[in-house]
């Protein structure tokens, strides 16, 4: 008999032995969880762009006040830190679930005859101690799930620290593109308001028609259209100022025309041990090892759980006997609780928490692809909007050129109306589009350094 309890016993803790493991990355799963292992073995440079400190790549004064209040003030990042908060106290608490628990139920009651006499009182003071003895690690990964979900909250905080910071950069280097073109705009409608009076004394001389003024006139009144387009633009960039630093709506001195230029020595191809540094991808692993002492957890829920329990105190009542003085006493107790009937339940469970480890994989490979495509996209945005810049500065110049000479030509006589109007919408499509072709690189150069995890 004993040699089958003991044998029993033997496979018992030999199935459970994997319930005591800790997390590890599962490398055999795909080639790049695998390439994403060899990557954290690698250390991290701290020179490249994504590990430099926001203030060393946006160095401007009023950018860096405005960020700074926003990771102050952020409601966004406020949640992120009290959900740190919050991981850290379940933390605490799965660490002290390994102690005994106490408690104190004092109880006292009094009885007296119908014949007379005095009341008789009883009472008992006692303590209560009940002591889980982790056999089969339930508290264990109970308290590592913890704190893994202590490090995806700290990840979590992270992303959105970067968030908030890349947020204020693009929508202070927005505000400052609406104000270059909301000048831009203005100065060429007071060029197109005199170009009408000129339409107008060019068509008295008897030199031009009245069409030539009325098609002026409405060029003129199309770019005043086009400013309030701009000017709604700019207060709704202003809103969503106010609203990354958590202030109420107001408006925000940027100086027109400022933008961002990226750091020497980018690398247009991003190595893996950089995108393992990403906030977003860190949180996805952590979520996976979440997932995994989940998945121990249900498994643990097969075997058997030792409670040892004391109590002691106080008390005058012994059985049917009530003494005073009253006498200290104290019983001591072990339960062994194993499951018989709920067998199918944590089947269920094991199979549900084994699905929910399953999709926590898919989504931690899902997240390490994204952060690839993400510093793709964001390079190929910033070396074209490079090579566009310079095209259209070569547009610029050659059109401003072109309403040069077809304004002199009109005044002499030997071009139209129509050729000056056209060329003069061409250039303010032209510059406009620099301007818009500078906010895109800015932003391209915001985007890579988010894409690379930065603002730690």
């Amino acid at each position: 008999m004993k040699l089958v309890v003991a044998a029993g016993l033997s496979i018992t803790l030999l199935g459970s032995c994997n319930i005591y493991k800790k997390y590890e990355l599962p490398v055999q799963e795909s080639a790049l969880i695998e390439q994403y292992g060899k990557a954290l073995e690698q250390p991290e440079d701290s020179t490249a762009f994504g590990n430099l400190d926001w203030r060393q790549v946006f160095t401007d004064p009023v950018l860096q006040d405005l960020i700074a209040q926003a990771l102050e003030n952020n409601v966004n990042l406020e949640n992120a830190k009290l959900n740190v908060d919050i991981a850290n106290a379940q933390l605490r608490g799965a660490k002290l679930n390994y102690l005994p628990s106490v408690a104190l139920a004092p109880t006292g009651s009094g009885a007296k005859f119908q014949d007379g006499g005095a009341w008789s009182w009883s009472y008992t003071i006692p303590a209560q101690v009940n002591w889980e003895i982790d056999i089969f690690a339930k508290l264990l990964n109970a308290k590592r799930g913890a704190k893994a979900g202590l490090l995806q909250s700290q990840a979590y905080e992270q992303a959105v620290r970067s968030q908030v910071i890349a947020g204020v950069a693009n929508c202070y280097y927005s505000i400052a593109m609406l104000e270059s073109q909301l000048q831009l705009s203005r100065a060429t409608a007071e060029n197109w308001r005199q170009s009408v009076e000129v339409m107008k004394n060019l068509k008295e001389a008897g030199r031009l028609n009245e069409s030539a003024v009325v098609q002026s006139r409405a060029q003129y009144y199309g770019i005043l259209a086009s400013i309030t387009d701009l000017e709604t633009s700019l207060a709704q960039a202003n809103n969503t100022m106010s609203l990354l630093l958590g202030v109420m709506p107001q408006k925000w001195t940027v100086t027109p025309g400022a933008y961002l230029s990226a750091p020497a020595g980018i690398d247009t191809a991003v190595p893996m041990r950089a995108l393992a540094s990403r906030p977003d991808v860190a949180a996805a692993e952590q979520s996976l090892a979440v997932a995994y002492y989940a998945t121990n957890s249900a498994r643990a829920a097969f075997y058997p759980g030792l409670n040892i329990t004391a109590n002691g105190g106080f008390t005058n009542s012994l059985g049917s006997m009530i003494v005073n003085p009253g006498k200290w006493f104290i019983n001591l107790g072990a339960s062994l609780v194993a499951p018989l009937f709920s067998r199918g339940a944590n089947i269920a469970g094991l199979q549900a928490a084994k699905a929910r480890q399953q999709q926590a994989l898919n989504n931690f490979e899902h997240t390490i692809m994204s952060a690839a495509a993400d510093v793709s996209d964001a390079l190929t945005a910033y070396e074209n909007s490079r090579t566009k810049a310079s095209l259209l500065a070569e547009q610029t110049q050659n059109l401003e050129k072109s309403v040069e000479y077809t304004q002199e030509l009109l005044t002499l006589g030997t071009s139209t109306y129509l050729e000056v109007l056209t060329a003069q919408t061409n250039l303010l499509s032209s510059q406009m589009g620099e301007l818009s072709c500078r906010l895109a690189s800015t932003q391209a150069v915001i985007n890579l350094y988010q894409n690379l995890g930065g603002g730690r």
